[in-house]
């Protein structure tokens, strides 16, 4: 039976800040949740929701060819402005490109896939393995393929300053920082991640 892609694992909000032990942190991009397969040449990139949206962001598709074969990535699509800021309003537009229109767009806004977990890696489903061990792994993956823009790895950090310092990230348009716990698997619709 082939591989497909699972449905997202989700967060829950949470008032209050705060890395707890055994949790690390990244921040959280005011972006397009995507997931993203690579299989015997062909790319799937999809969003939180199921939509298809390869055609219209050409360039992450074009950058997801260094990837191992039959590899997954969860992550979060992004554009940033001139002023370095987020900007999800040149995102939105980029969804209703296509062809010839999607190349013009990603050359003058181009988006990143910010690739903040594993779900597959070289045909082996990755969703059971602990956090700490994909996380382990995507690094890898960055390392050894030397993985470049578009293609970006989300921070993440397991130091309490580092955590604060992120929550100041609001002027370039960070929405906050999600929390993961260090032992967690990967749960498909599960609101197993804490975001603030």
């Amino acid at each position: 039976m082939p591989w497909t892609l699972p449905e997202p694992m989700l967060t829950t909000p949470v008032s209050v800040p705060g890395l707890r032990p055994g949790c690390a942190a990244e921040p959280k991009w005011d972006g397009f949740r995507a997931l993203v397969s690579v299989d015997a040449g062909r790319v799937v990139l999809r969003s939180r929701r199921g939509t298809e949206m390869a055609a219209s962001f050409p360039e992450v598709v074009a950058g997801a060819v260094r990837l191992p074969d039959a590899t997954a990535l969860d992550g979060e699509l992004v554009v940033w402005d001139s002023a370095g800021r987020l900007a999800f309003e040149r995102l939105q537009n980029r969804l209703t490109q296509r062809g010839a229109g999607a190349a013009r767009a990603a050359e003058e806004w181009p988006a990143h896939f910010v690739a903040f977990d594993l779900l597959r890696l070289s045909a082996t489903d990755t969703t059971s393995w602990p956090y700490r061990r994909r996380r382990a792994a995507l690094e890898s993956v960055f390392a050894a393929r030397r993985l470049i823009a578009p293609w970006t790895l989300c921070p993440s950090s397991t130091e309490a300053d580092v955590v604060r310092e992120w929550l100041t990230w609001a002027s370039v348009g960070m929405e906050g920082v999600v929390f993961k716990r260090l032992d967690d698997a990967y749960k498909p619709s599960v609101r197993g991640w804490q975001k603030y």
